[in-house]
């Protein structure tokens, strides 16, 4: 009688076990796929590559979804961006060409605009990605190794992991949403996915060596970064040139207020107004700007990023026992990297100098060529020319920019000029080297 009982009871127990997670959420995970697959995109970029001295072109494998009816589509940069040719496959297997309207290297984001006439195509609904909860199931969906049109179910493992403590400089702005549904090589770009179909972020990496460990770009700071791109082709920042730290560098007090001002760049705004390295930062123009932990350095950044170009932040600044208000005007952040060159002749690539560079090397001017890359055996090898090396001059005369140098290097091999001189910067050091060009002449 009792083991009876006992067994109608577990029994039951079971079967609302079953309804709920069984046939409930099967519904639900069927429901919202069905609403974003539709949208879904296979992306097959041909991407220029610069290695080694060197230009390639590769192809690679990616995902993106459609955000509007006329075929605008987000997916990473490091799929879709320095793309010559984007092909891309919809749902339902049709092929459309893409053009990239603009990429973001900050927070690895590009949109791509499909070459089509249609105005009602299938698109997602963006939700909040700050309503997200540890413990709420969602979707990765996309391309896994190639293989397009594949979801994989999991759920939020954390909503605001943050990357740098893993060595990773890849995204200043903001922390990721950190999920066990599977994310591979080829779902980069696709869409994470709540239970009411909503977007709520970008898959984007992996951690590698570990099973399903997978981290995607919150939906909110993608929204603002894909408009402003739509907008302009391109995001603008500005940057005053510090790099901060959490307090918990400094100080085991959990009522210390602020972020540790790390490294002022040189050259830059934050030197110019006397900011040093060791300050703590107490406010920006008003707002609180405490970095306890690492996590809160985005937000912290992000409040500098935002502020229009030219723009004068007030800082609030603590230095040993006084605080003092500080006034600092900021710069435009430049791209990461510069547009490149490939140089057959000498077997070397060059880029355009960025704020960035400018400054950590200190040049007054600006003025140069980025060595970003150099071939094995080739005349700039030979002539010991490495990468990370500045050119600031040929034969004598300024370079004053990629262009002018690409043009002044084709004046040289086209008149099969058999030596020129180069004033290179390394590090602190200004050196010279003489480039012999009849190794090529008699190639």
């Amino acid at each position: 009688m009792i083991r009876s009982a006992l067994s109608v009871v577990l029994t039951g127990a079971m079967c609302v076990g079953c309804a709920t997670t069984g046939i409930t959420s099967q519904h639900s995970v069927i429901a919202a796929k069905d609403k974003v697959a539709p949208s879904l995109i296979h992306v097959s970029p041909v991407k220029e590559v610069f290695q080694r001295g060197e230009r390639k072109e590769v192809s690679v494998t990616g995902s993106g979804f459609i955000i509007t009816p006329d075929g605008y589509v987000v997916t990473n940069e490091h799929v879709a961006g320095k793309s010559d040719y984007v092909r891309c496959v919809l749902f339902d297997k049709d092929e459309v060409e893409a053009e990239v309207v603009g990429t973001d290297p900050y927070t690895d984001i590009a949109v791509l605009k499909l070459r089509t006439d249609r105005t009602d195509l299938p698109y997602v609904k963006l939700g909040d990605s700050s309503k997200l909860e540890s413990g709420q199931s969602v979707m990765a969906m996309g391309s896994p190794h190639g293989l397009s049109r594949s979801v994989s179910l999991g759920i939020v493992s954390v909503t605001d992991r943050n990357m740098e403590a893993m060595g990773s400089k890849g995204a200043p702005y903001n922390n990721w949403i950190q999920t066990d549904a599977a994310i591979n090589p080829g779902n980069s770009g696709g869409p994470l996915v709540n239970l009411k179909g909503e977007v709520i972020g970008i898959n984007t990496r992996k951690l590698s060596g570990a099973d399903n460990v997978g981290f995607a770009i919150p939906i909110d700071i993608a929204r603002q970064v894909v408009e402003e791109i739509i907008a302009n082709g391109h995001v603008t920042r500005s940057d005053v040139g510090i790099t901060f730290q959490e307090m918990t560098r400094i100080t085991e007090d959990p009522t210390r207020k602020g972020v540790v001002i790390a490294s002022v760049d040189p050259l830059s705004s934050a030197q110019k107004a006397l900011i040093q390295p060791g300050d703590i930062l107490l406010s920006l123009n008003g707002a609180a700007t405490n970095a306890r932990f690492i996590e809160d350095l985005p937000r912290i950044r992000k409040l500098i990023a935002d502020a229009p170009v030219g723009e004068i932040l007030n800082l609030e600044i603590q230095r040993n026992d006084k605080v003092v208000k500080i006034p600092v005007k900021t710069d435009e952040k430049s791209q990461r990297k510069g547009e490149q060159k490939e140089l057959n002749e000498w077997g070397f690539t060059v880029s355009a100098l960025t704020a960035d560079v400018i400054r950590r090397a200190q040049l007054e001017n600006g003025k140069g060529v980025y060595v970003s890359g150099v071939k094995a055996g080739e005349l700039a090898a030979q002539s010991k020319l490495q990468t990370r090396d500045i050119i600031l001059t040929i034969d004598g005369e300024t370079i004053e920019d990629l262009d002018d140098f690409n043009e002044k290097y084709r004046k040289r091999i086209d008149s099969k000029q058999e030596l020129t001189l180069l004033t290179i910067k390394r590090g602190a050091l200004k050196i010279f080297r003489i480039v012999k060009q009849e190794e090529a002449d008699e190639a």
